[in-house]
């Protein structure tokens, strides 16, 4: 019981403390998915040198020797209490945002994080010491269903009702529990004979290396389906929040279910059945990935894929577990597992970014999971033999056409850390139809008229019928302005300049600011005068008011998208704090709050109450029939009462932005998701 116990709180924290550091750092790194990707490459690479440290430590130490360094370790890491990354580390805008979320990373909890990975395979191999003939397997499952509910429970349980500062104290009061216990433990089990704790002489074959490459296979093949099909979902289906959780809840379900050892009365992997399924699920999502007719389909796509990614790591990890070895070689095992799932994020966030310029990973994994299949299914029988190597030339197939189809209407595709950006070009240069659209996954980013007489008028988002469209009207009625924009994409905006204007954009994605300079013409046609700061929002503006610098601007539009919503760190009530005091006192914020799946009009109108300052809203659905025109909820903020009363803005039919008494309000230490889902 004290090894199960032990080995579920050591998971627990390890999975708790993932989601709870990735939120404390995205705002620096532009609350970009990106963030969480290079995250999950830090931790299963920590994970990776954790499972090193068993291996080695289990097969060269005596057992009393690794109890003194295994506590000595466990007394440093609570020196390192508690777990909050220190504001020395906050980017400028200038640096490579990988490496310094590593560091970050590895400054804040990298010890801690090595030791809670490296308990699941220590106890277990402790507990195959001390038990010789026990199953030690079966604690894999208690370690994953822990590891389960604390991905659950995070954004369900512990993000709505927890702040930053308070997450970090309970994280850290729990792990002082776990390196009591595991401390404990260690001392207990080196006390033993070394009669009892030996299995070295267990008639055990040594292990062969073509089943080290099978389970570094293996474990890489399902990591990298996790994440492809997590960066598909969420970027080319639906940018739906919280969706993410879905994939890495699934992934974490199969390890429970394949290493269970039958505790729950049945073995959903038996290979002589499991093979048909997998060879149909690897069919439904190929067939997606080229079929045209579903593409748009969202319960189709979402289905299909989490079912799948279901079906295809049931397949890895059930072979998994169907291959293991004697207990004797289990930290060996689960070394291998752990590298091999490292491997898989090392593809995924570091070397598809570099040598793709669109997701092709998906594809890619559905490739190597068929390979795989036509391997391992090849003995069952000449049904299954057959039927995988046709599978395997139709997925390649699929996945081809798949990488030559997402590129049609495209002129420009470039990705990088922030994701893909596309330039979709529609109709003929010099003809009446010609239109060019920013996209990013499924979110359109703005789109501009090219011929001639329509280039210069401001599209989507942004029309004079807008919120914003509205708020610029009246402050150009009283002269020339100055505009800060957060969130470039096309420069639709700019647009409106007039001589005698400034305009300020913030972006953090070079790439986004070189297509809109020299794919699109709104910024060059301006009248206005022209001005970009490169790096995060946020950062820039907090920089620039510490500076003395304060902008004065009449209007400021936040615009910034990441998915489908305004990042979270753009949105609260410091970030609006740090608006205001760019703003003239009549200025106007206006925030973009467009969403199909949050409702963040009441989160705006609370922290413009905690600031003192007055709310509006103006929702631009345009006229019956009008189907090109682009739905808009634009919430417009003042200090100034009047300026929100202004005819220009009253003409566009402003509603009162609703405020929810029972809400909490967004700040930096606190934000709920859940509670602003549609």
């Amino acid at each position: 019981m004290s090894y199960a116990a032990t080995i579920f709180l050591s998971s627990f924290l390890l999975f708790l403390v993932q989601p709870l550091i990735a939120r404390q750092i995205l705002p620096w790194f532009g609350g970009t998915a990106a963030v969480w990707t290079t995250c999950m490459l830090f931790f299963q690479t920590v994970l990776l040198a954790g499972y090193a440290y068993a291996h080695a430590t289990n097969a060269k130490l005596q057992p009393r020797a690794q109890a003194v360094l295994h506590s000595v370790l466990l007394a440093a890491a609570l020196a390192l209490l508690p777990i909050a990354p220190s504001d020395m580390w906050k980017p400028t805008g200038a640096e490579e945002p990988i490496s310094r979320i590593l560091l970050v990373l590895t400054a804040t909890v990298g010890l801690p994080y090595l030791l809670l990975a490296s308990t699941s395979p220590l106890l277990q191999a402790w507990f195959a010491r001390a038990r010789p003939g026990a199953d030690p397997y079966r604690l894999f499952a208690v370690s994953n269903l822990a590891s389960l509910l604390a991905l659950v429970g995070y954004p369900l349980l512990v993000e709505p009702f927890l702040d930053n500062r308070e997450q970090v104290v309970w994280w850290s009061a729990l792990f002082a529990v776990f390196a009591v216990l595991c401390a404990v433990l260690s001392w207990t089990v080196s006390s033993k004979s070394q009669a009892e704790e030996t299995i070295a002489a267990e008639d055990v074959a040594p292990l062969r290396r073509a089943d080290t490459l099978l389970w570094l296979a293996l474990s890489a093949t399902g990591s990298v389906m996790l994440l492809a099909v997590t960066n598909h979902v969420t970027q080319n289906v639906a940018a739906i929040p919280l969706l993410w959780l879905a994939p890495l809840t699934l992934y974490l379900l199969t390890f429970i279910l394949a290493f269970e050892g039958g505790s729950l009365g049945f073995n959903l992997y038996r290979v002589e059945v499991f093979w048909a399924v997998v060879l149909v699920w690897l069919a439904g999502m190929a067939w997606l990935l080229v079929d045209t007719k579903y593409q748009f389909d969202l319960w189709m796509q979402i289905g299909m894929y989490l079912s799948g990614l279901f079906v295809a790591c049931m397949f890895c990890h059930g072979e998994l577990y169907r291959s293991r070895p004697a207990a004797r070689h289990l930290t060996a095992f689960y070394l291998t597992i752990s590298a091999g799932g490292a491997i898989g994020g090392l593809l995924v966030a570091v070397v598809a970014p570099l040598a793709f310029n669109a997701f092709y990973e998906l594809g890619l994994a559905l490739v190597a999971l068929a390979l795989l299949a036509a391997v391992r299914f090849a003995p069952v029988n000449r049904v299954a033999r057959w039927a995988s190597l046709a599978m395997l030339l139709a997925v390649a197939a699929c996945a081809a056409y798949e990488g030559s189809r997402f590129q049609k209407d495209v002129i420009v595709s470039e990705r990088n850390f922030y994701g893909v950006i596309r330039v979709k070009e529609y109709g003929i240069p010099g003809e009446s139809y010609h239109l060019r659209r920013l996209v990013h996954g499924v979110i359109m980013h703005g789109e501009q008229d090219m011929t001639e007489d329509g280039r210069r008028k401001p599209t989507t988002y942004y029309q004079p019928t807008s919120g914003v469209g509205a708020a610029m009207a009246a402050k150009q009625d009283k002269g020339a302005v100055r505009v800060g924009v957060i969130g470039l994409g096309t420069g639709t905006l700019a647009a409106y300049g007039r001589k005698g204007d400034a305009f300020r954009f913030y972006d953090i994605n070079p790439q986004v600011i070189d297509i809109a300079r020299t794919r699109f013409t709104y910024l060059s046609d301006s009248k206005a005068g022209i001005e970009i700061a490169i790096g995060d929002a946020r950062l820039t503006l907090e920089r620039e008011a510490a500076q003395g610098f304060a902008q004065g601007f009449d209007l400021l539009a936040v615009d910034a998208f990441s998915s489908d919503a305004i990042p979270i760190h753009l949105i609260t009530k410091e970030a609006l704090g740090v608006y205001l005091r760019h703003m003239k006192p009549d200025g106007i914020v206006a925030f973009h709050v467009s969403n199909r799946f949050l409702n963040l009009v009441p989160v705006v109108a609370r922290i413009a109450r905690e600031n003192g300052a007055h709310v509006t809203l103006v929702s631009d659905r345009g006229k019956d029939g009008d189907d090109d025109h682009t739905t808009t909820d634009w919430v417009l903020v003042s200090r100034d009462a009047k300026a929100l009363e202004a005819p220009e803005i009253q003409a566009a039919s402003p509603e009162e932005a609703e405020d929810r008494e029972g809400w909490r309000t967004w700040t930096d230490d606190y934000s709920n998701l859940v509670q602003i889902l549609r």
